[in-house]
């Protein structure tokens, strides 16, 4: 049992001692949180990749229709404005002509975008005047790498965002123009940075990947979001990456809307520390469960083998008198005839006592394996059990013991199996023979109680512990008193007078004190249901 126990408790130990020390590693070095700082990390990657994807394919929209330097260069920018409303301003630089900055003529009248346009032209006149000639060469380079030169700035009394991008042109003369488009500060504020956000989140839930989490754009030495996609809910970002590509100067950041990194971490330690414990429960009370379970069967192969000895005692010691008397009335030693008949009693008496066991042993064997049958017959129940009684009535006298009878006149005949139950009485008749010491009566009594026929028998015996009554009836069980382990017995009696009585839809109770004696209650209903048939089976 305890190789059994140490084979189950020593892997479950470690393996729980293993996942604790686990759990601990984890909140020590923020597993979880690292673990989700990656995932975000790999989103906010994605969704900077899909954001310029999406802007370069409007970019390139616009470039593919971009005019060379000339005198239709106005007319056709104004043309493409109109055509695309998210682009607020074009321009084309040319050393020979300079600069031609055109904006969308439907917001002429606001102060804020005029604002903008004189800003931005007067810029990229002077700027780009300066540059041209390092700025021609790394467009140059650029293009031959398949690189791509965006820009970005804050502009009018609100600091709008304002991002675009710069592109070579053929020109007029040897050298090429510079040109380029802005766009809409209000688009993209307002539609292309907030869809944009939201076709992420949603593109990665049409994968089967369950987003729980919100983005938002900010400039990037500012904390008041530029756009954001649904369920932000303020607060600080978990992961923050800066913008490359068509949005310099923005940063990336994403969190989990309603609770934190480390409070999720904080939440799975406890759980799984819970159910640490209730499996390391479930396990002790597994192993407590196989405990009592080997234990009893332990101590029921032990009382099986104390069967065997104590049967094997018990039937030795009538075979040893008749033997012994026997083979004394064979050699013709006797001299009186009283002496013959005191032999012969002594041989019947005990070879009674040895068909008593054994037919203890064999009823016993045949309810086991669910095979005991029971002859039911209308029987005068005051005649079995005085006959009972009148045939023991030599034993017990000669035990030294008072005898009390008491059979009540009203006892109505029952139907019963005559042979179960004269051998129910006789074992309790003989246990109460075996289990007394100085106080030696048995008292026996038949009576009619409440719609039943009650059968005691009384005696002023060694007496039952309370906390052992409830176990007497168990099959092979003894008590724990000295005098009934040095008092041979098979442990079957009370055990197969429970059976006989609940076969015969009765029951059996005792009601004992130590050193006050027991009293063993058979009580039989009047009107059975389990005996209706002649014959039952146990």
């Amino acid at each position: 049992m305890l190789t059994l126990e140490l084979a189950v408790v020593l892997p479950a130990a470690a393996l729980v001692i293993l996942s604790a020390l686990h759990l601990k590693s984890i909140e020590r070095d923020r597993g979880v949180q690292a673990a989700f700082q990656r995932d975000f990390t790999q989103v906010l990657a994605i969704s900077e990749k899909q954001i310029n994807q999406k802007a370069y394919e409007l970019i390139d929209d616009v470039r593919d229709q971009f005019p060379a330097s000339g005198p239709a260069c106005a007319e056709t920018m104004d043309r493409i404005l109109a055509t695309h409303p998210y682009v607020s301003h074009l321009f084309v630089y040319d050393p020979a002509s300079g600069l031609v900055f055109r904006s969308q003529p439907g917001r002429a009248n606001s102060p804020a975008f005029r604002s903008e346009h004189d800003q931005l032209s007067s810029m990229f006149a002077g700027w780009i005047q300066m540059e041209y000639t390092d700025m021609e060469k790394d467009l140059e380079d650029m293009a031959k790498q398949g690189r791509r030169h965006p820009f970005a700035d804050s502009v009018g009394e609100k600091h709008a965002y304002v991002a675009g991008q710069f592109f070579l042109i053929p020109g007029a003369g040897e050298k090429k123009a510079i040109g380029g488009m802005v766009f809409d500060a209000d688009y993209l504020h307002d539609q292309f940075f907030p869809e944009m956000l939201n076709a992420v989140l949603s593109h990665q839930e049409e994968k089967g990947e369950k987003n729980h989490v919100a983005i938002m754009l900010r400039p990037k030495f500012e904390y008041t979001p530029l756009a954001t996609s649904s369920g932000w809910d303020g607060g600080t970002a978990e992961v923050e990456r800066n913008f490359e590509g068509a949005f310099p100067g923005l940063t990336l950041a994403i969190k989990l809307p309603g609770t934190t990194l480390a409070a999720m971490e904080q939440r799975f330690v406890r759980t799984s520390f819970l159910i640490l414990g209730v499996i390391s429960l479930l396990l002790t009370g597994g192993l407590v469960l196989t405990h009592r379970n080997i234990s009893r069967e332990m101590a029921l192969a032990k009382l099986k083998s104390d069967f065997v000895s104590n049967v094997s005692h018990e039937l030795r010691t009538p075979l040893s008198l008749i033997r012994l008397y026997a083979e004394t009335l064979e050699m013709g030693r006797l001299k009186s005839e009283e002496k013959y008949q005191e032999y012969y009693c002594i041989i019947r008496k005990e070879s009674e006592r040895l068909t008593a066991l054994i037919n203890n042993i064999l009823d016993f064997s045949r309810i086991e394996a669910g095979r005991k049958e029971y002859d039911f017959r209308e029987t005068d129940m005051r005649e079995l059990v005085h006959n009972t009684l009148d045939s023991y009535r030599f034993q017990i006298e000669q035990n030294g013991f008072a005898f009390e009878e008491k059979i009540a006149e009203d006892v109505p005949p029952l139907r019963v199996d005559r042979e179960a139950m004269a051998r129910s009485l006789l074992n309790l008749v003989n246990n109460a023979l075996k289990y007394s010491q100085d106080q030696k009566f048995i008292g026996v009594s038949l009576f009619r109680h409440n719609g039943s026929v009650k059968l005691e028998v009384v005696d002023h015996g060694i007496g039952i512990p309370s906390e052992e009554q409830h176990k007497i009836f168990e099959k092979f069980y003894r008590v724990g008193d000295p005098l009934v382990h040095n008092t041979k017995g098979s442990g079957l009696g009370l055990s197969l007078v429970r059976h006989i009585v609940q076969a015969h839809g009765g029951e059996v109770a005792v009601d004992s004190s130590p050193g006050r004696g027991s009293k063993f209650t058979i009580t039989l209903p009047l009107n059975p249901k389990v005996n209706g048939h002649k014959v039952a089976t146990a």
